[in-house]
């Protein structure tokens, strides 16, 4: 059944645009414990990086074809002839850096599941193991980046990840429910016990 533009719902979303409302109304900060989603929105994230989420989301289904359904395993082997394929591939963003921070990325995380078990454990510790839950009413409300987002680019960094910086990890901490930050009138403020 398409989203109904007739509920309240966060600012952000363009109503008239069924993919857009959907990933609002069902995926966007539902926590996310899952390694193999986690990853996807690490790449989804770190593509959009210096664009809309609007362009990254209508080329999803194209970015997981191209990078083997986000099996970050096998991401993490790709090599030259990968990258020239994914440079010639019209269905994505055809960004070198970004293609090569995706590989990079499945690299380190294979590193931190080995330290950690999993990357969720790690990932989920930035927030003691609990979203944290703002109030926010308008679209002016939402700050480019929070102090723990701040922290967890800092390490990372450090770890090797690329493209990950601040701002792209608060949005991907929004994505995956590490933060609950639908508007307070929003439908979905407390729709998956967030």
């Amino acid at each position: 059944m398409p989203p109904s533009p007739a509920v309240t719902r966060c600012p952000w979303p363009t109503v008239g645009d069924p993919l857009y409302l959907a990933y609002h109304d069902d995926e966007w900060g539902v926590p996310v414990h899952d390694d193999g989603t986690i990853y996807e929105f690490l790449v989804l994230e770190a593509f959009q990086a210096g664009l809309s989420w609007r362009t990254v989301l209508y080329k999803r289904e194209n970015f997981r074809k191209a990078f083997a359904g986000f099996d970050y395993r096998k991401v993490a082997r790709f090599g030259r002839r990968e990258v020239a394929r994914l440079l010639k591939d019209p269905g994505i963003i055809r960004n070198r850096q970004k293609i090569e921070a995706a590989i990079t990325n499945a690299q380190r995380f294979l590193e931190v599941q080995a330290e950690y078990g999993t990357f969720a454990v790690y990932m989920w510790s930035w927030v003691k193991g609990k979203p944290i839950v703002h109030r926010f009413r308008a679209l002016e409300d939402y700050p480019p980046s929070i102090e723990e987002a701040v922290a967890w680019a800092k390490d990372l960094k450090q770890r090797g990840f690329k493209f990950l910086g601040p701002t792209v990890v608060y949005a991907h901490m929004q994505a995956v429910g590490m933060v609950n930050d639908h508007t307070v009138d929003c439908f979905c403020r407390f729709k998956s016990g967030k």
